[in-house]
């Protein structure tokens, strides 16, 4: 068979510049994800400085360009897409533009970095066009990880970490006294704290996990059973870690992995589990075919509609624009909040100090803290936070009620549903511990006269209060009482208290509200 020239457009002189359309449409990727980054620059800087100040999320200054790296693998590709902007994007823009507002006027980072992390690839979508947005699914998607996001998953992984050391020390033969997350065995006393958590092995783990999974395999089914296994893996790895570190520190006679040293073991521990997982997920890879860029085979350039992309790119700025101009319109008409004073007429007779206690909180606009008597004694402890630009917030991560680094380390805490005053609720119970010493404790939060215990209400009910009449004013309301070993004494000392001042405690809070 004789083979004839081609003359078809692979062959015109279009073609000789299809690489450049190819490098053309990837670049074009990365200017269009550059627009909410502009507008939102504060939020961006905010991940950024998380980033540099946390070893667990340092990964973050690697997950744009990874996601970049990505869409410039697809460059041949796309340049076969054609470029139609998507103009019902604009209303997808248009809802994280006002999930960032509301979470502005919370103050809720996680929600507004996550607002910005998704504007990226939607922006893409609205300007681009739905074909290219989709050929870049995963690498749009992959910017997500950028979200400095876990902290909330510290507690339970701590609390499965300890239950497994424990568990395995006893079947070892070690005997065992355990005290929340702290245990002792003949040789020395051990803390799980948030460092043998293993959150850092984690995320890094996803992170890899999920991308080693889009570049090695094709089929859906081993891709989730690849990250299945980036979860598990971890988890597993970390119980493992600590309690090897554990047996060193015991065999050694406390002498080994007792110091800095423990962390060098455990990372290196998680580097050889990693190493491992990727090895043995490497005997099914289903590497595609690399696609090729060569003149020869790409397409022939399709043309760039500028007017079109012109129009969508300016609307997709206005959208993205009007949001933190509202937001700065909401700061400058705040009104100017008296300070707050609390007091408590209290029918209970007042008592000595019983602890020096103190929630590891942000400093408030106002306090309350007072002792009564009783058998066993009661306290109590009011952060009043007035709500007003840069000023500490009532809801935060970062808020706790122990002092992991300090004198009253938190052994366990948990919701419990208790009734008191005349009301049912859900109470954040922590059992507080130092040499011997203990102290249950119960908090709330109290926004315009509703109570709630959990965060995400809280939230919300400042955002309510903001929209509804400019005030996010809140307080963390604590109470407090010492116990030897049933906590139930405790407890109802507790609840007997807040039966006879729960009413003047909500109307010393309802003063503080502004005018």
């Amino acid at each position: 068979m004789n083979t004839v020239p081609s003359t078809g457009p692979a062959a015109q002189p279009g073609a000789a510049r299809s690489p450049v359309a190819a490098a053309r449409n990837a670049l074009l990727v990365a200017l269009v994800m550059l627009l909410p980054l502009l507008v939102f620059h504060e939020t961006a800087l905010s991940v950024a400085e998380i980033w540099r100040r946390s070893e667990t999320f340092a990964h973050g200054f690697l997950i744009l360009p990874i996601s970049l790296w990505l869409v410039w693998r697809q460059r041949a590709a796309l340049q076969e897409l054609p470029l139609q902007p998507y103009w019902p994007g604009l209303l997808l823009l248009a809802g994280c533009g006002a999930a960032w507002l509301l979470a502005d006027l919370a103050e809720v980072g996680i929600v507004r970095q996550y607002a910005l992390a998704a504007m990226l690839p939607l922006t893409v979508l609205a300007v681009l066009g739905k074909r290219i947005a989709g050929a870049l699914l995963f690498p749009l998607a992959f910017i997500l990880f950028a979200v400095p996001v876990g902290e909330s998953l510290v507690p339970p992984l701590i609390d499965l970490t300890a239950n497994f050391t424990v568990d395995a020390l006893r079947l070892s033969g070690i005997p065992v006294l355990r005290d929340g997350n702290n245990f002792s065995i003949p040789s020395g006393n051990w803390s799980v704290v948030d460092a043998c958590s293993g959150l850092r092995y984690l995320i890094s783990s996803i992170t890899l996990g999920c991308l080693f999974a889009y570049l090695s395999y094709r089929t859906a089914w081993r891709r989730a059973a690849f990250v299945l296994a980036s979860i598990l893996v971890p988890v597993a790895a970390n119980g493992v870690r600590a309690y090897m570190i554990v047996m060193m520190g015991h065999l050694s006679g406390m002498t080994l992995a007792v110091g800095v040293d423990h962390l060098i073991y455990g990372w290196v521990f998680f580097g050889i589990v990693m190493l491992l997982l990727f090895w043995v997920g490497s005997f099914w890879r289903e590497d595609g075919q690399v696609e090729s860029s060569s003149p020869a085979a790409a397409a022939p350039a399709l043309p760039l509609p500028l007017r079109p992309l012109a129009g969508v790119a300016v609307a997709v700025l206005a959208v993205l624009a009007v949001w933190p101009a509202l937001a700065s319109r909401a700061e400058q008409a705040a009104p100017l909040a008296p300070a707050a004073t609390l007091a408590l007429a209290s029918p209970t007779p007042a008592g000595p100090e019983f602890t020096s206690w103190q929630p590891d909180y942000a400093p408030a606009s106002s306090t309350l803290r007072q002792f009564f008597a009783g058998t066993p004694p009661v306290g109590l402890n009011v952060l009043f936070y007035r709500d007003a630009p840069g000023s500490a917030k009532l809801v935060s991560s970062s808020n706790r009620l122990g002092q992991p680094k300090a004198a009253f380390r938190e052994n366990s805490a948990d919701l419990r549903d208790e009734s008191f005053g005349g009301r049912h609720m859900a109470v954040r119970e922590a059992m507080l511990g130092y040499e011997g010493r203990r102290l249950l404790v119960w908090q709330w939060y109290w926004v315009n006269g509703s109570m709630t215990s959990s965060n995400y209400v809280g939230k919300l009910l400042q955002i309510k209060g903001k929209l509804l009449s400019g005030n996010g004013d809140g307080a963390a309301v604590m109470v407090f009482s010492p116990y030897d070993e049933d906590p139930a004494v405790a407890r109802a000392a507790m609840r007997a208290f807040l039966d006879s001042n729960l009413a003047p405690l909500d109307q010393s809070l309802a003063l503080t509200r502004r005018p």
